[in-house]
């Protein structure tokens, strides 16, 4: 077992901790299910199609990290920051369900983990971090850039981190949560500046033809200008 990729596969998680974590990864997706209704509709909901889309493009390639390591996009900041938290977290369910049963890219049984690691922990992790710092993101592309790397290798990090925790509670992979700690954050160090990048890109070229479909830009009320 090498515990490098945050997709989980099965086995890695003994069966009440795998039980648990899709408990709780099916609550909030039925908490954003309820919630992205207020955030869809006519001119949000192809955005949302297009945001999975290009999440579950992105997600199926590796770029190299060391030799026999490799990582791709998660997209939860990307997903936060396009389409909101709610909408963005059931996009990166539907691409970690598709890949599990279509793919078998992550373990059905670690499904639970997994939505809970990137779906809810770094959407949420993201948007948060993206909020925090919205005053910048409104000043130019620049702020707006530098938001969205942050976002994201902030959600790259606290994704992996909820990786660590789950393996400590309930591992069965046989192999020390020292090593697992030191790999999993050292590596998606490195898989964060890519996020982020990528991230950044994504979000300022949106931004830059349409400022109004930036979930981050456009606030509770009338769309943002993104200053230049």
């Amino acid at each position: 077992m090498s515990p490098v990729a945050m997709h989980m596969s099965d086995g890695l998680l003994n069966a009440p901790l795998s039980v648990a974590l899709l408990v709780i990864a099916a609550v909030g997706v039925g908490i954003a299910l309820v919630r992205a209704r207020a955030d869809l509709d006519d001119r949000t909901a192809p955005m949302a199609g297009l945001v999975a889309t290009f999440i579950f493009a992105v997600q199926m390639i590796n770029f190299p990290i060391l030799p026999g390591a490799s990582g791709h996009l998660l997209g939860g900041a990307l997903a936060a920051i396009l389409v909101g938290p709610y909408v963005g977290a059931l996009c990166v369910t539907i691409v970690l369900v598709v890949q599990a049963l279509l793919f078998a890219d992550g373990g059905l049984t670690a499904l639970g983990a997994n939505v809970t690691n990137m779906a809810l922990i770094g959407t949420a992790a993201g948007f948060l971090v993206a909020v925090a710092l919205r005053k910048l993101a409104v000043r130019g592309k620049g702020g707006l850039a530098a938001v969205a790397f942050v976002s994201a290798f902030v959600n790259t990090l606290l994704a992996a981190t909820g990786f660590v925790v789950e393996y400590a509670i309930g591992g069965a992979g046989g192999v020390e949560i020292g090593k697992v700690a030191l790999l999993m954050w050292g590596l998606h160090a490195l898989i964060g500046i890519g996020e982020g990048l990528i991230t950044a890109v994504t979000v300022t070229s949106v931004a830059s033809i349409r400022p109004d479909l930036v979930h981050l830009l456009r606030g509770n009320a009338k769309p943002l200008e993104v200053r230049s």
